[in-house]
This record gives C-alpha cells, structure tokens and sequence, in this order.
C-alpha cells in the first residue's frame, strides 16, 4: 500500500502532466532557497551583529565620502531617488496591468496587479516591524522617511522589471529574451546601490530588497502557474517562454505576435 502511495505522490509530483510537475517543485525550492538568506540577514539586522554592522557602517561611509568628493554626481544622484521610486513602478505595473485587461488577457492582469500589492503589503510591513532608522551622516545629500530595512526602491525595482519582463517574452525573439533579463538585473543592481551611494540605506538593507523582491515573483510565478496548469494549460517555463505563453497572441493583437 505504502508503495503505492509513493508511486502516486511521485507522479504528482514529478510527472511533466500532474498538476504538481517538476518545475513547480523546483520554483518552491528555489523560493526556500532565496527566503532562507533573508531571514538570516533580517536576524542578524535585529540582534545587530556586529560584523554586519561593521560592513553597513564602512561602506556607507566610503560611498558617502566618495560621492562628497565628486559632488558632480549629487543631482543625478537625487534624480534616481524618484526615477526608480516604488510608486513609479507601481504605476507602471498597473497601467500594464490595465493594458493586459483590455486585450482579454485577464488572469496575467491580475498576476501582475498581484504583484504590485504582495510587494507594497510586505515591504511596508517589514519596514513597520523591523523598525531600523537610516544611516546618520554629518553632510547628507539626501533624506528619506520612514524604515531602512528593506530597501523599498531595491525590492520593486525587482518585482516592477521581473513582472514587465516575465509579461513580455511571448511577445520577444529568443534573442532578445536574453537582453531583456540582463536589462532586468542591471536596473535592479544600480537602483539598489544608489540607495547606499545616497546614504539613505544600509548595504545590508538594499541586499534584503533584492532578495525579498526575487522571493516575491518566483512566489506568485509558481503560484499562476499552478493556476495554469489546473486549467489545462500546457506545462511552461516561465523564464523563457513568460508567466503566460499562450497570452502572446493576445497581448500583440490578434495575428501580430512575433513568432519565438
């Protein structure tokens, strides 16, 4: 009997048709795996580990002082305070979002607007618990309210261009796939350290961001795509191909998608 249950559990779980394949079991391990770093790094910001506060401390001020000595780059600097704020990416995944409802592509709609509020609930959230105050620095070049941890800009940077991205690719020649990731991670590093360049968060505080931010979409990535799948829908491998494939056609308009 025990054998075959676990032939049963197996072919749920594994098989490319059950409805709990492979890659949903592997999207929930990587979930674990990326999950695990941030609630090891939220400990040791909550005990204020000394070596962690050692490293925040040192590169706040060796990217503060270096900023200070090239004051050239102070404007452009608080410019990318609002070019990459939260709200501006939430504004874009809801327009997007919108977008994506009035081509009848309704349940990538909602994944997307999902997205916006999973994101916006936790940061603040955590920001609210963890309660940790902002670098301190005798000649700040800028201010800015509320908690340090996590980084709020680090962490929708990452959800906003993972969404739009994972929306997209039906829509991308397989080469530009590529290009459209590498966009993805560039603009997610460089929003998070200038954060720390601005002396507005900790390394530590921008680290959590991306983490958290990466956990989040893979979370509801795996979650739609179990949706998917409980509605018939063909297994898919959503970095490759996006959340949605067969939303491609309707996303472009019908008979105006670009082939793979």
């Amino acid at each position: 009997m025990w054998r075959q249950r676990a032939r049963r559990w197996t072919y749920r779980r594994f098989s490319p048709d059950g409805r709990l394949g492979l890659r949903l079991t592997l999207a929930g391990a990587a979930v674990f795996l990326i999950v695990v770093p941030f609630v090891v790094l939220l400990a040791l910001v909550d005990v204020h580990w000394a070596p962690l506060r050692h490293l925040d401390d040192t590169a706040t001020t060796h990217t503060h002082g270096f900023v200070l000595r090239h004051r050239a780059l102070v404007g452009p600097l608080r410019a990318t305070a609002y070019v990459f704020h939260p709200w501006v990416f939430r504004t874009i995944l809801l327009v997007l979002a919108a977008w994506l409802l009035y081509r009848g592509a309704r349940r990538l709609a909602l994944w997307a607007a999902t997205n916006v509020l999973v994101a916006g609930v936790v940061s603040a959230t955590l920001k609210t618990a963890v309660g940790r105050t902002r670098p301190v620095l005798p000649s700040p070049i800028a201010h800015s309210g509320g908690g340090s941890f996590p980084s709020g800009h680090a962490l929708m940077t990452v959800v906003g261009t993972a969404t739009i991205v994972l929306v997209l690719l039906p829509l991308l020649r397989r080469a530009w796939r590529a290009v459209a990731w590498a966009a993805a991670a560039v603009l997610s590093v460089v929003s998070g350290l200038f954060r720390v360049l601005l002396g507005v968060h900790y390394l530590s505080d921008v680290i959590a961001g991306w983490i958290l931010g990466t956990a989040i979409v893979l979370a509801t990535t795996a979650a739609f795509e179990a949706w998917r799948r409980g509605g018939g829908r063909r297994p898919a491998d959503p970095l490759r191909e996006g959340t949605e494939p067969e939303s491609g056609a309707r996303i472009a308009g019908e008979g105006h998608a670009r082939s793979a």
